[in-house]
């Protein structure tokens, strides 16, 4: 390996570093307590070398909000692929949203501004658009619809987000709610929109 390929490999892992350093504090600390001079503690850097790397906390805010969406949308996708059946497809793709919710907590924190005032990243990031395009297409395979998404296919991805969206932002917000709970409500309003959707196929009738 030659000096300018160590040198990259080294500036990706200093880059690396830094955002798993911000990811930790964003943990332990809350997302409104992190700062650069953190990060530069937690990884024993100094803080000008930390903007070498990312301009201001906004910006390494933004690249962790990319990072998450690309993330979300493999979680989705390796579900869409253990399956050709888009009436068993979208369940457990949202299944898998959920669950990559739950364990990535603070990124989701994070690309969503939940108990967290950031700027609006998501409108900037053609990341943030993948996954939406998948849930969309599965819809849109279940309608029979060959063209561009109807407003009856919006409808109904908007229906199955704002739900489990809803659920994961109180699940955030609060530490009360008993994970069965969580479980029986996040299901039963998946079979519910699943109902609704099924029901709404042209020929089947409503």
């Amino acid at each position: 390996m030659g000096s300018k390929e160590r040198m990259e490999r080294h500036k990706e892992q200093v880059r690396r570093d830094i955002m798993d350093a911000a990811l930790q504090i964003g943990k332990e600390s809350g997302w409104n307590a992190l700062s650069m001079r953190k990060i530069a503690d937690a990884i024993e850097y100094t803080a000008p070398l930390i903007y070498e790397y990312f301009r201001n906390k906004d910006d390494l805010l933004r690249e962790l909000t990319r990072d998450g969406f690309v993330l979300l949308t493999r979680h989705v996708s390796q579900a869409l692929a253990r399956t050709s059946d888009p009436l068993r497809q979208l369940p457990a793709m949202w299944i898998a949203y959920w669950n990559f919710a739950v364990s990535e907590h603070q990124r989701y924190q994070i690309m969503f501004g939940i108990e967290f005032i950031c700027c609006d990243f998501k409108k900037t990031l053609p990341e943030a658009q993948a996954s939406v395009s998948l849930f969309i297409s599965v819809i849109q395979k279940i309608l029979h619809e060959q063209e561009a998404p109807s407003e009856l296919a919006l409808k109904y991805y908007y229906t199955f987000w704002s739900t489990i969206h809803g659920l994961i932002s109180i699940n955030h917000i609060r530490d009360d709610v008993p994970e069965k709970v969580s479980m029986q409500v996040l299901t039963g309003a998946l079979d519910g929109i699943m109902n609704m959707l099924v029901a709404s196929v042209p020929g089947r009738g409503a």
